[in-house]
Protein backbone atom coordinates (compact mmCIF):
# COMPACT_ATOMS: atom_id res chain seq x y z
CA UNK A 1 0.00 0.00 0.00
CA UNK A 2 1.42 3.36 -0.25
CA UNK A 3 2.34 6.15 1.59
CA UNK A 4 -0.49 8.00 3.20
CA UNK A 5 -1.59 11.15 0.69
CA UNK A 6 0.46 9.02 -2.88
CA UNK A 7 -3.24 7.70 -3.54
CA UNK A 8 -6.08 7.79 -1.15
CA UNK A 9 -10.02 8.75 -1.49
CA UNK A 10 -12.57 10.47 -0.11
CA UNK A 11 -15.75 8.26 -0.32
CA UNK A 12 -18.89 9.98 0.51
CA UNK A 13 -21.28 7.05 0.84
CA UNK A 14 -25.05 7.05 1.82
CA UNK A 15 -25.26 3.77 4.32
CA UNK A 16 -29.01 2.38 5.30
CA UNK A 17 -29.36 2.59 8.59
CA UNK A 18 -29.31 -1.25 9.50
CA UNK A 19 -27.45 -3.06 11.66
CA UNK A 20 -24.42 -5.03 9.41
CA UNK A 21 -24.22 -2.28 6.48
CA UNK A 22 -21.69 -0.63 7.48
CA UNK A 23 -19.86 -3.47 8.26
CA UNK A 24 -20.12 -5.51 5.09
CA UNK A 25 -19.14 -1.93 3.65
CA UNK A 26 -15.58 -1.87 5.25
CA UNK A 27 -14.98 -5.91 4.46
CA UNK A 28 -15.86 -4.73 1.18
CA UNK A 29 -13.09 -2.64 0.96
CA UNK A 30 -10.92 -4.55 2.49
CA UNK A 31 -11.35 -7.53 0.06
CA UNK A 32 -11.16 -5.28 -2.55
CA UNK A 33 -7.52 -4.43 -1.61
CA UNK A 34 -8.00 -1.39 0.04
CA UNK A 35 -7.36 0.21 3.48
CA UNK A 36 -10.01 2.53 5.53
CA UNK A 37 -7.50 5.26 6.84
CA UNK A 38 -10.77 7.35 9.04
CA UNK A 39 -14.23 7.90 8.99
CA UNK A 40 -15.78 10.83 9.49
CA UNK A 41 -20.31 11.20 10.40
CA UNK A 42 -21.62 13.60 7.36
CA UNK A 43 -25.12 13.43 8.74
CA UNK A 44 -27.79 11.12 10.14
CA UNK A 45 -31.30 10.12 9.35
CA UNK A 46 -33.86 7.51 10.42
CA UNK A 47 -33.60 5.73 7.64
CA UNK A 48 -29.47 6.86 6.56
CA UNK A 49 -26.28 7.62 7.60
CA UNK A 50 -24.18 9.38 5.54
CA UNK A 51 -20.59 9.15 5.77
CA UNK A 52 -16.68 10.23 4.51
CA UNK A 53 -14.49 7.39 4.36
CA UNK A 54 -10.89 7.60 3.66
CA UNK A 55 -9.31 4.76 1.83
CA UNK A 56 -5.64 3.96 0.56
CA UNK A 57 -5.42 2.39 -3.00
CA UNK A 58 -2.50 1.81 -5.62
CA UNK A 59 -3.71 3.83 -7.85
CA UNK A 60 -6.82 4.77 -10.33
CA UNK A 61 -7.44 1.55 -11.60
CA UNK A 62 -7.82 -0.01 -7.79
CA UNK A 63 -9.62 3.40 -6.51
CA UNK A 64 -12.46 2.41 -9.02
CA UNK A 65 -12.17 -1.01 -7.84
CA UNK A 66 -12.96 -0.15 -4.39
CA UNK A 67 -15.72 1.78 -5.47
CA UNK A 68 -17.18 -0.39 -7.52
CA UNK A 69 -16.84 -2.96 -4.40
CA UNK A 70 -19.10 -0.45 -1.90
CA UNK A 71 -21.88 0.36 -4.87
CA UNK A 72 -22.40 -3.70 -5.09
CA UNK A 73 -23.65 -3.43 -1.50
CA UNK A 74 -27.56 -3.45 -1.39
CA UNK A 75 -28.92 -0.19 -0.30
CA UNK A 76 -25.34 1.54 -0.52
CA UNK A 77 -24.94 4.99 -2.79
CA UNK A 78 -21.70 6.56 -3.72
CA UNK A 79 -22.66 10.28 -3.34
CA UNK A 80 -18.86 11.40 -4.54
CA UNK A 81 -15.47 9.97 -4.62
CA UNK A 82 -12.51 12.78 -4.06
CA UNK A 83 -8.84 12.38 -4.55
CA UNK A 84 -7.84 13.91 -1.73
CA UNK A 85 -4.17 15.09 -3.24
CA UNK A 86 -6.11 17.22 -5.35
CA UNK A 87 -8.85 18.51 -2.50
CA UNK A 88 -5.36 19.74 -0.64
CA UNK A 89 -4.08 21.84 -3.99
CA UNK A 90 -7.20 22.60 -4.65
CA UNK A 91 -7.20 26.35 -5.00
CA UNK A 92 -3.34 25.82 -5.00
CA UNK A 93 -1.04 25.41 -1.62
CA UNK A 94 -0.33 29.17 -1.10
CA UNK A 95 -1.31 32.55 -0.94
CA UNK A 96 -0.45 36.05 -0.31
CA UNK A 97 -1.27 37.49 3.25
CA UNK A 98 -1.21 41.13 4.94
CA UNK A 99 0.98 41.37 7.75
CA UNK A 100 -0.63 44.25 9.27
CA UNK A 101 -4.20 45.30 9.82
CA UNK A 102 -6.52 47.08 8.02
CA UNK A 103 -9.04 48.10 10.01
CA UNK A 104 -9.80 51.60 10.51
CA UNK A 105 -8.73 55.04 9.51
CA UNK A 106 -5.72 55.40 11.24
CA UNK A 107 -4.44 51.68 9.96
CA UNK A 108 -5.57 53.07 6.35
CA UNK A 109 -3.45 56.75 6.95
CA UNK A 110 -0.31 54.49 7.87
CA UNK A 111 -0.49 51.78 5.16
CA UNK A 112 -1.14 53.81 2.30
CA UNK A 113 -1.69 57.54 1.80
CA UNK A 114 -0.72 60.11 3.56
CA UNK A 115 1.98 57.81 5.55
CA UNK A 116 3.09 55.36 3.03
CA UNK A 117 4.74 58.93 0.90
CA UNK A 118 6.93 58.93 3.54
CA UNK A 119 8.28 55.19 3.88
CA UNK A 120 8.62 55.70 -0.26
CA UNK A 121 10.60 58.90 0.12
CA UNK A 122 12.85 57.25 2.99
CA UNK A 123 13.83 54.68 -0.15
CA UNK A 124 14.08 57.24 -2.35
CA UNK A 125 16.73 58.93 -0.53
CA UNK A 126 18.27 55.77 1.26
CA UNK A 127 17.48 52.82 -1.31
CA UNK A 128 19.04 50.11 1.42
CA UNK A 129 15.99 50.98 3.26
CA UNK A 130 14.40 48.71 0.77
CA UNK A 131 15.43 45.82 2.88
CA UNK A 132 14.02 47.08 5.78
CA UNK A 133 10.32 48.32 4.84
CA UNK A 134 9.04 45.78 1.97
CA UNK A 135 9.09 42.36 0.98
CA UNK A 136 12.04 42.39 -0.40
CA UNK A 137 13.98 41.78 2.88
CA UNK A 138 12.57 38.22 3.17
CA UNK A 139 11.34 36.63 -0.06
CA UNK A 140 12.76 34.56 -2.59
CA UNK A 141 11.50 34.04 -6.22
CA UNK A 142 11.10 30.20 -6.99
CA UNK A 143 11.55 29.97 -10.91
CA UNK A 144 11.04 26.81 -13.29
CA UNK A 145 11.02 26.07 -16.61
CA UNK A 146 8.95 22.37 -15.86
CA UNK A 147 11.78 20.79 -18.12
CA UNK A 148 13.23 18.41 -15.38
CA UNK A 149 10.48 17.64 -12.86
CA UNK A 150 11.65 15.32 -10.32
CA UNK A 151 10.27 11.29 -11.51
CA UNK A 152 8.00 12.87 -14.33
CA UNK A 153 10.52 14.53 -16.36
CA UNK A 154 9.46 17.86 -19.24
CA UNK A 155 6.00 18.60 -18.57
CA UNK A 156 5.97 22.44 -18.96
CA UNK A 157 6.14 25.61 -17.01
CA UNK A 158 2.71 25.29 -16.01
CA UNK A 159 2.68 21.85 -14.78
CA UNK A 160 5.27 22.07 -12.48
CA UNK A 161 3.34 25.18 -11.00
CA UNK A 162 1.89 22.76 -8.12
CA UNK A 163 6.07 21.96 -7.12
CA UNK A 164 7.35 25.19 -7.48
CA UNK A 165 4.23 26.09 -4.99
CA UNK A 166 5.19 23.26 -2.72
CA UNK A 167 8.60 24.49 -2.18
CA UNK A 168 7.27 28.20 -1.62
CA UNK A 169 4.98 25.99 1.44
CA UNK A 170 8.52 24.84 2.48
CA UNK A 171 10.29 28.29 2.98
CA UNK A 172 7.07 29.67 4.60
CA UNK A 173 6.67 26.85 6.98
CA UNK A 174 10.27 25.50 7.87
CA UNK A 175 11.92 29.02 7.61
CA UNK A 176 9.68 31.93 7.77
CA UNK A 177 10.61 33.22 4.41
CA UNK A 178 7.73 34.43 1.55
CA UNK A 179 8.34 32.08 -1.51
CA UNK A 180 6.31 33.11 -4.85
CA UNK A 181 6.04 30.20 -7.60
CA UNK A 182 6.99 32.06 -10.67
CA UNK A 183 6.89 29.39 -13.95
CA UNK A 184 8.82 30.89 -16.93
CA UNK A 185 7.43 29.89 -20.52
CA UNK A 186 11.28 30.41 -22.58
CA UNK A 187 13.80 27.83 -22.20
CA UNK A 188 16.87 30.10 -24.02
CA UNK A 189 19.64 30.36 -20.70
CA UNK A 190 19.77 34.28 -22.00
CA UNK A 191 16.18 34.59 -21.87
CA UNK A 192 15.59 32.98 -18.55
CA UNK A 193 18.48 35.26 -17.40
CA UNK A 194 16.65 38.61 -19.05
CA UNK A 195 13.40 38.11 -17.37
CA UNK A 196 14.52 37.17 -13.66
CA UNK A 197 17.15 39.94 -13.41
CA UNK A 198 14.17 42.51 -14.75
CA UNK A 199 12.25 41.07 -11.90
CA UNK A 200 14.94 40.34 -9.03
CA UNK A 201 14.08 43.64 -7.63
CA UNK A 202 11.42 43.06 -5.09
CA UNK A 203 13.10 39.45 -3.80
CA UNK A 204 16.33 38.68 -1.64
CA UNK A 205 16.98 35.95 -3.76
CA UNK A 206 16.09 33.36 -6.28
CA UNK A 207 15.57 29.81 -6.03
CA UNK A 208 15.82 27.56 -9.21
CA UNK A 209 14.36 24.73 -9.61
CA UNK A 210 13.50 21.59 -11.71
CA UNK A 211 15.59 22.93 -14.70
CA UNK A 212 17.31 20.68 -16.82
CA UNK A 213 20.94 19.88 -17.63
CA UNK A 214 22.70 21.37 -19.02
CA UNK A 215 20.82 24.28 -19.41
CA UNK A 216 20.42 24.83 -15.58
CA UNK A 217 24.49 25.11 -15.19
CA UNK A 218 24.86 28.27 -17.85
CA UNK A 219 21.38 29.57 -15.94
CA UNK A 220 22.66 29.49 -12.59
CA UNK A 221 25.92 30.84 -13.84
CA UNK A 222 24.52 33.89 -15.78
CA UNK A 223 21.72 34.89 -13.23
CA UNK A 224 24.60 34.69 -10.47
CA UNK A 225 26.52 37.45 -12.60
CA UNK A 226 23.58 39.19 -13.41
CA UNK A 227 22.11 39.91 -10.29
CA UNK A 228 23.31 41.05 -6.61
CA UNK A 229 21.26 38.42 -4.71
CA UNK A 230 22.14 34.91 -4.27
CA UNK A 231 20.74 32.60 -6.90
CA UNK A 232 20.18 28.83 -5.95
CA UNK A 233 19.30 25.69 -7.24
CA UNK A 234 18.06 23.09 -4.77
CA UNK A 235 18.58 20.01 -7.43
CA UNK A 236 22.15 21.10 -6.94
CA UNK A 237 23.35 22.19 -3.88
CA UNK A 238 20.40 21.54 -1.51
CA UNK A 239 20.67 17.80 -2.67
CA UNK A 240 24.68 17.55 -2.01
CA UNK A 241 24.24 19.24 1.10
CA UNK A 242 21.44 16.83 1.89
CA UNK A 243 23.79 13.97 0.76
CA UNK A 244 26.91 14.94 2.37
CA UNK A 245 24.87 15.33 5.96
CA UNK A 246 24.01 11.06 5.39
CA UNK A 247 27.10 10.59 4.01
CA UNK A 248 28.89 11.80 7.23
CA UNK A 249 26.49 10.72 9.70
CA UNK A 250 26.32 7.19 7.63
CA UNK A 251 29.87 6.90 7.54
CA UNK A 252 30.21 8.23 11.94
CA UNK A 253 27.96 5.28 12.82
CA UNK A 254 29.67 3.05 10.98
CA UNK A 255 33.34 3.50 12.17
CA UNK A 256 34.94 5.12 9.48
CA UNK A 257 36.11 8.67 9.20
CA UNK A 258 35.08 10.62 5.43
CA UNK A 259 38.42 11.57 5.05
CA UNK A 260 39.42 8.00 4.58
CA UNK A 261 36.59 6.19 2.72
CA UNK A 262 35.68 6.40 -1.06
CA UNK A 263 32.27 7.27 -2.18
CA UNK A 264 31.27 6.35 -5.65
CA UNK A 265 28.44 8.89 -6.91
CA UNK A 266 26.55 7.22 -9.85
CA UNK A 267 24.16 9.57 -11.78
CA UNK A 268 25.90 13.08 -12.77
CA UNK A 269 22.96 15.27 -13.46
CA UNK A 270 22.21 18.88 -11.39
CA UNK A 271 22.31 16.48 -7.99
CA UNK A 272 25.52 14.47 -8.91
CA UNK A 273 27.64 17.34 -10.33
CA UNK A 274 27.20 19.19 -7.18
CA UNK A 275 27.46 16.57 -4.74
CA UNK A 276 30.61 15.54 -6.48
CA UNK A 277 31.69 18.86 -5.80
CA UNK A 278 30.28 19.09 -2.51
CA UNK A 279 32.13 15.67 -1.43
CA UNK A 280 35.45 16.54 -2.94
CA UNK A 281 35.87 20.14 -1.05
CA UNK A 282 34.67 17.86 2.35
CA UNK A 283 37.78 15.91 2.20
CA UNK A 284 36.74 12.78 1.02
CA UNK A 285 39.22 10.07 1.09
CA UNK A 286 38.53 9.51 -3.14
CA UNK A 287 35.73 10.45 -4.84
CA UNK A 288 34.43 8.10 -7.58
CA UNK A 289 31.94 9.63 -10.12
CA UNK A 290 30.31 7.98 -13.56
CA UNK A 291 27.45 8.46 -15.75
CA UNK A 292 25.97 6.15 -18.46
CA UNK A 293 29.19 6.02 -19.72
CA UNK A 294 31.39 5.03 -16.82
CA UNK A 295 33.82 6.40 -14.93
CA UNK A 296 34.92 9.88 -15.02
CA UNK A 297 38.53 9.74 -15.47
CA UNK A 298 41.52 12.36 -16.53
CA UNK A 299 41.93 10.02 -19.82
CA UNK A 300 38.29 9.67 -21.34
CA UNK A 301 37.55 11.11 -23.91
CA UNK A 302 35.11 13.13 -25.10
CA UNK A 303 34.45 15.32 -21.65
CA UNK A 304 32.77 18.69 -21.96
CA UNK A 305 34.39 21.18 -19.32
CA UNK A 306 31.88 20.20 -16.41
CA UNK A 307 33.37 16.52 -16.90
CA UNK A 308 37.13 17.49 -17.18
CA UNK A 309 36.96 19.96 -13.71
CA UNK A 310 35.90 16.75 -12.20
CA UNK A 311 38.07 14.47 -13.59
CA UNK A 312 40.86 16.64 -12.11
CA UNK A 313 39.02 16.51 -8.59
CA UNK A 314 38.23 12.51 -8.00
CA UNK A 315 39.38 9.32 -9.42
CA UNK A 316 42.84 9.85 -8.37
CA UNK A 317 43.93 6.19 -9.45
CA UNK A 318 41.96 6.44 -12.81
CA UNK A 319 39.51 3.51 -12.46
CA UNK A 320 37.25 2.86 -15.17
CA UNK A 321 34.21 0.75 -15.69
CA UNK A 322 30.48 1.29 -14.66
CA UNK A 323 29.41 2.11 -11.31
CA UNK A 324 28.55 -1.88 -10.72
CA UNK A 325 32.42 -2.07 -10.57
CA UNK A 326 33.62 0.77 -9.26
CA UNK A 327 31.55 -0.06 -5.84
CA UNK A 328 33.51 -2.90 -5.49
CA UNK A 329 35.70 -2.14 -2.13
CA UNK A 330 33.82 1.41 -1.59
CA UNK A 331 32.51 2.62 1.82
CA UNK A 332 29.60 4.68 0.30
CA UNK A 333 27.49 4.75 -2.73
CA UNK A 334 25.36 7.25 -3.99
CA UNK A 335 22.97 6.79 -6.64
CA UNK A 336 21.56 10.10 -8.94
CA UNK A 337 20.28 8.10 -11.19
CA UNK A 338 18.51 4.96 -12.79
CA UNK A 339 16.18 2.63 -11.22
CA UNK A 340 17.39 -0.90 -10.14
CA UNK A 341 21.08 -0.53 -10.77
CA UNK A 342 22.33 -2.48 -8.03
CA UNK A 343 21.49 -5.83 -6.62
CA UNK A 344 21.93 -7.05 -3.14
CA UNK A 345 25.58 -8.90 -4.89
CA UNK A 346 26.43 -5.97 -6.06
CA UNK A 347 26.14 -4.06 -2.61
CA UNK A 348 28.08 -6.97 -0.91
CA UNK A 349 31.14 -6.83 -2.62
CA UNK A 350 31.41 -2.96 -1.38
CA UNK A 351 33.49 -2.57 1.99
CA UNK A 352 32.01 -3.49 5.50
CA UNK A 353 29.96 -1.83 6.74
CA UNK A 354 28.20 -0.18 3.02
CA UNK A 355 26.75 3.49 3.18
CA UNK A 356 24.12 3.17 0.63
CA UNK A 357 22.21 6.03 -0.14
CA UNK A 358 20.04 4.77 -3.74
CA UNK A 359 18.07 8.82 -4.99
CA UNK A 360 16.45 7.72 -7.95
CA UNK A 361 12.89 8.97 -8.43
CA UNK A 362 10.68 7.83 -8.29
CA UNK A 363 11.91 4.01 -7.75
CA UNK A 364 15.15 3.72 -6.63
CA UNK A 365 18.78 2.22 -7.85
CA UNK A 366 18.11 -0.65 -5.39
CA UNK A 367 15.11 -0.95 -3.40
CA UNK A 368 14.90 -1.18 0.55
CA UNK A 369 14.00 -4.62 0.95
CA UNK A 370 16.84 -5.41 -1.34
CA UNK A 371 19.06 -3.60 0.49
CA UNK A 372 18.53 -5.21 3.68
CA UNK A 373 20.81 -7.39 5.46
CA UNK A 374 23.59 -6.00 3.01
CA UNK A 375 24.04 -2.20 3.57
CA UNK A 376 24.60 -0.96 7.24
CA UNK A 377 22.94 2.36 6.11
CA UNK A 378 19.80 2.96 3.57
CA UNK A 379 18.60 5.76 2.24
CA UNK A 380 16.65 7.26 -0.89
CA UNK A 381 14.86 9.93 -1.76
CA UNK A 382 10.90 8.62 -0.41
CA UNK A 383 9.13 9.42 1.91
CA UNK A 384 7.80 6.04 2.75
CA UNK A 385 11.26 4.66 4.22
CA UNK A 386 13.71 5.52 6.69
CA UNK A 387 16.98 8.24 5.80
CA UNK A 388 14.77 10.48 3.06
CA UNK A 389 17.95 12.21 1.19
CA UNK A 390 15.94 15.52 0.11
CA UNK A 391 16.87 18.89 -0.61
CA UNK A 392 14.07 20.17 1.90
CA UNK A 393 16.33 18.90 4.42
CA UNK A 394 19.14 22.08 3.37
CA UNK A 395 17.26 24.94 1.61
CA UNK A 396 15.08 26.18 3.93
CA UNK A 397 17.48 26.88 6.52
CA UNK A 398 20.31 27.63 3.75
CA UNK A 399 17.90 30.74 2.35
CA UNK A 400 17.30 31.71 6.05
CA UNK A 401 20.84 31.98 6.74
CA UNK A 402 21.35 34.08 3.54
CA UNK A 403 18.29 36.37 3.91
CA UNK A 404 19.46 36.96 7.65
CA UNK A 405 23.01 38.87 6.54
CA UNK A 406 21.75 39.63 3.53
CA UNK A 407 24.09 37.85 1.29
CA UNK A 408 25.12 38.75 -1.98
CA UNK A 409 25.61 35.05 -2.63
CA UNK A 410 25.46 31.16 -1.47
CA UNK A 411 28.95 29.77 -1.74
CA UNK A 412 30.53 26.41 -1.58
CA UNK A 413 31.22 27.38 1.81
CA UNK A 414 28.00 28.20 2.93
CA UNK A 415 26.30 25.26 1.29
CA UNK A 416 29.13 23.05 3.33
CA UNK A 417 28.29 24.41 6.85
CA UNK A 418 25.06 23.53 6.11
CA UNK A 419 25.38 19.96 5.27
CA UNK A 420 27.74 19.55 8.51
CA UNK A 421 24.71 21.76 10.62
CA UNK A 422 22.23 19.45 8.66
CA UNK A 423 24.35 16.21 10.22
CA UNK A 424 24.71 17.62 13.27
CA UNK A 425 20.86 17.95 14.61
CA UNK A 426 21.33 14.08 15.02
CA UNK A 427 22.94 14.09 18.34
CA UNK A 428 25.50 10.86 18.60
CA UNK A 429 23.02 9.34 20.95
CA UNK A 430 20.30 8.69 18.76
CA UNK A 431 22.32 8.04 15.59
CA UNK A 432 21.13 4.71 14.16
CA UNK A 433 20.78 3.24 11.01
CA UNK A 434 17.19 4.66 10.60
CA UNK A 435 18.02 7.95 11.76
CA UNK A 436 20.99 9.51 9.94
CA UNK A 437 19.60 12.44 9.07
CA UNK A 438 17.09 14.61 10.60
CA UNK A 439 13.28 14.40 9.95
CA UNK A 440 12.07 17.76 7.88
CA UNK A 441 9.80 18.27 10.40
CA UNK A 442 12.60 18.52 12.87
CA UNK A 443 12.52 22.43 14.07
CA UNK A 444 16.31 22.75 15.21
CA UNK A 445 16.54 21.76 12.02
CA UNK A 446 16.33 25.19 9.73
CA UNK A 447 17.00 27.57 12.97
CA UNK A 448 20.98 25.27 13.03
CA UNK A 449 21.46 25.32 9.42
CA UNK A 450 20.90 29.00 9.00
CA UNK A 451 23.07 29.64 12.25
CA UNK A 452 25.94 28.10 10.27
CA UNK A 453 25.37 29.54 6.72
CA UNK A 454 25.16 33.05 8.27
CA UNK A 455 28.51 31.83 10.20
CA UNK A 456 30.14 30.92 6.68
CA UNK A 457 28.73 34.31 4.60
CA UNK A 458 30.57 36.37 7.51
CA UNK A 459 33.59 34.32 7.25
CA UNK A 460 33.52 34.39 3.11
CA UNK A 461 32.59 38.27 2.70
CA UNK A 462 29.51 37.74 0.71
CA UNK A 463 27.44 39.14 4.08
CA UNK A 464 26.14 42.86 3.43
CA UNK A 465 25.65 43.35 7.11
CA UNK A 466 27.36 41.77 9.85
CA UNK A 467 24.97 40.90 12.39
CA UNK A 468 21.68 38.98 11.82
CA UNK A 469 18.77 41.03 10.64
CA UNK A 470 16.12 40.54 13.48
Amino acid sequence: MPAAGSYSLTIRAEIPAKVGVFGRLMAAVSEAGGEVGGVDLVRSTSDAVTRDITVFAKDDAHGDAIRAAIEAIDGVRVLSVNDRVFLRHLGGTVGMRSRVALETRDDLSMAYTPGVARVCMEIHHHPEAVWDYTIKGNSVMVVTDGSSVVGQGDLGPLAALPVAEAKCMFLREFAAIDGFPLPVTVRDPGQITTVVSRISSVFAGVHLSDIAAPRCFEILERLGAAVDIPVFQDDQEGTAAAVLAGVINGLRLAGKRLEESTVVVAGLGPGGMATVRLLAAAGTGQVIACDSRGAVHRGRRGMDERLARIAEQTNPEGRTGGARELIAGADVFVGLSVPDLLSPEDVRRMAKDPVVFALALPNPEISAAAASGVAAVYGSGRPDAPNQINSGLAYPGIWRGAIDVRATRINDAMVMAAARAIASVVPPEALTPESVVPSIFDRALAPAVAKAVREAAWATGVARVTSAVA
